[in-house]
């Protein structure tokens, strides 16, 4: 069973505050399955965006998220362009904004073969 989208967003902003970083709900998606995209911003005014990872990358009792770097250190109207395809195609998606330098701990990223 996997958690409501509303759930993991709140565990992930708290685990960003405990690690001395900064999280925000830059948009608000369906609570129970919207998909959830991160923006990692980081220092020097680049963005990174990461997306839900496609289906082919969970097992069949696999509850958890699992997110694709979609953009590495773009600039910001690169991600913004991405966002808004995105928002076009799921207007119920969540947009979290992350301020830390290291998500690895946070978050689970899959890498295409």
């Amino acid at each position: 069973m996997r958690l409501k989208s509303e759930i993991v967003v709140s565990a992930m902003i708290r685990r960003v505050f405990g690690l001395g970083g900064f999280a925000a709900v830059e948009k608000k998606g369906a609570e129970a399955a919207g998909a959830i995209f991160i923006r990692q911003r980081f220092r020097d005014g680049l963005e990174t965006l990461y997306a839900p990872a496609p289906q082919n990358f969970f097992g069949e009792d696999d509850g958890g998220r699992k997110f694709e770097m979609r953009a590495e250190r773009a600039e910001p109207e690169a991600i913004r362009e991405v966002l808004s395809r995105e928002l076009r195609f799921d207007p119920d998606l969540w947009l979290l904004e992350l301020e830390i330098d290291d998500v690895a701990d946070l978050f689970e990223v899959v890498k295409p073969a």
